[in-house]
């Protein structure tokens, strides 16, 4: 009953999370293979390209910090979402709008209340990079706190997929001897890359 219980868990935990373990899998080899993309794309970040002017002639209220300045920015551009602050020449507000297929910039001017919008360029790398690194619930979004507690599920179906795997194994005496040969052979290799790299 507990075999059955872990191989039904073991299966369909694999199927649900099966675009995580894709895209964690093909960012890895990007980031492995960044020397490639390099070749293909030249050096540096994806560039970023004018998408929009805005005008905005609101105002923040008296000693607003500049994150609530961010976010009435972003409001006012209909691009609410997690964000972060760039450092900024005196007069200005930059602000990253994280998006994992279309970053923006947006660059809001006091003086003449000025919103220039910028997209990055699409690269399928950096795509891979971004979905690999979102994590965290330290933004107030519903989507972001739904895509780290998806990225926790997916550490602890590891964690399992390990675990059930020995078990599934031990219970099938014939393929024991070289599970065994194969179980350390790896933590033979992963022990030597981490005492050598």
């Amino acid at each position: 009953m507990i075999s059955r219980i872990l191989r039904r868990t073991h299966m369909y935990l694999a199927l649900f999370l099966t675009p995580w373990v894709l895209m964690y899998t093909l960012s890895t080899m990007s980031m492995n293979h960044r020397g490639l993309f390099r070749e293909l794309y030249g050096a540096g970040p994806p560039a970023f390209e004018k998408e929009s002017e805005l005008s905005w002639n609101g105002s923040f209220s008296d000693g607003a910090s500049r994150t609530v300045q961010a976010r009435t920015i972003l409001a006012s551009a209909g691009l609410e979402g997690a964000f972060n602050l760039e450092k900024s020449a005196p007069g200005s507000l930059v602000i990253q709008r994280h998006d994992p297929v279309h970053p923006r910039r947006l660059t809001y001017t006091p003086a003449d209340g000025r919103i220039v919008v910028e997209k990055q360029i699409f690269r399928t790398n950096a795509l891979l990079e971004r979905l690999h690194r979102r994590r965290g619930f330290q933004y107030p979004y519903v989507a972001d706190d739904g895509w780290a507690a998806t990225v926790d599920l997916f550490v602890v179906a590891m964690v399992f997929w390990a675990l059930s795997g020995l078990w599934m194994w031990w219970e099938m005496k014939a393929t024991r001897k070289w599970g065994a040969v194969a179980a350390l052979s790896g933590l033979a290799l992963f022990l030597f890359f981490l005492v050598s790299v």
